[in-house]
């Protein structure tokens, strides 16, 4: 299988992220999207094969009470914006999450829900819409659902929408696809350090698929993602070996 480990943000000096990691999730592009001028130096700054996953800007999925809203620089519709809604604001938003991942050379976008965006029918009518207009080429949606979403409904959803679950293993296990991807968010202060047994139990969660994203989310998201890393290269010292490759890398 193929793993990728990483972090949500930059933690570190970027030079230091891009030599120790394979890829990140960026961040800045939920809170207020960068110019696309320095989304392309990034790009270029960071070394061939690094990846960067995009997290889609929070004026699709968040609804304007959300605190977050605070980093918002640029003016926006905000009575107009969330919960994937037909609106000129959530399709602007959405144009402007295209355009960074282009930029990045970015595959993955990922839409991280609030707890306010809950399972009712006008809010799987809103995905529905949205996710079968979205201009979506060669990039892959993952969605992170927050709340009571039924494992039964978020299945469908998943299957129907061609959506990657994206979710905190220890709040909720991978229920679709071939490809995990899994945000270790530390609790909700994000303050927790994970043992050496959590990072084993994600470990061989993330194994049981062909490709696996682990991106840690926490105050020590540096440090538990080299230790994740040790451990995880540990592991790869004593399996068999393999000539299979996963094509969707390709």
């Amino acid at each position: 299988m193929t793993l990728k480990v990483g972090l949500c943000g930059f933690a570190k000096p970027q030079a230091t992220v891009f030599a120790s990691f394979p890829v990140i999730e960026v961040q800045h592009t939920f809170y207020q999207p960068p110019r696309l001028s320095t989304l392309v130096r990034w790009r270029e700054r960071a070394p061939a094969g690094f990846e960067f996953t995009v997290k889609a800007w929070q004026v699709i999925t968040h609804l304007c009470t959300s605190p977050t809203y605070r980093r918002i620089k640029d003016e926006v519709e905000r009575e107009q914006a969330g919960c994937f809604r037909d609106t000129a604001a959530v399709r602007a938003a959405w144009a402007r999450t295209h355009a960074s991942a282009q930029a990045l050379h970015a595959r993955v976008v990922l839409f991280q829900c609030a707890a306010h965006f809950t399972p009712t029918d006008e809010h799987v009518n809103h995905m529905r819409r949205f996710f079968a207009e979205a201009k979506r080429g060669d990039l892959v949606f993952a969605w992170e659902p927050r709340g009571d979403w039924s494992d039964d409904l978020v299945r469908g959803l998943c299957a129907e929408l061609d959506l990657l679950l994206a979710v905190d293993p220890f709040l909720r296990k991978p229920l679709h696809g071939e490809i995990a991807y899994l945000r270790l968010h530390g609790g909700k202060d994000f303050a927790h350090v994970y043992t050496d047994a959590e990072l084993r139990e994600v470990l061989a969660l993330a194994r049981r698929h062909e490709m696996a994203y682990v991106l840690f989310n926490n105050k020590a998201m540096f440090a538990d993602a080299q230790r994740f890393e040790a451990l995880a290269d540990a592991k790869r010292s004593t399996a068999p070996s393999s000539s299979s490759t996963t094509p969707w890398l390709a």
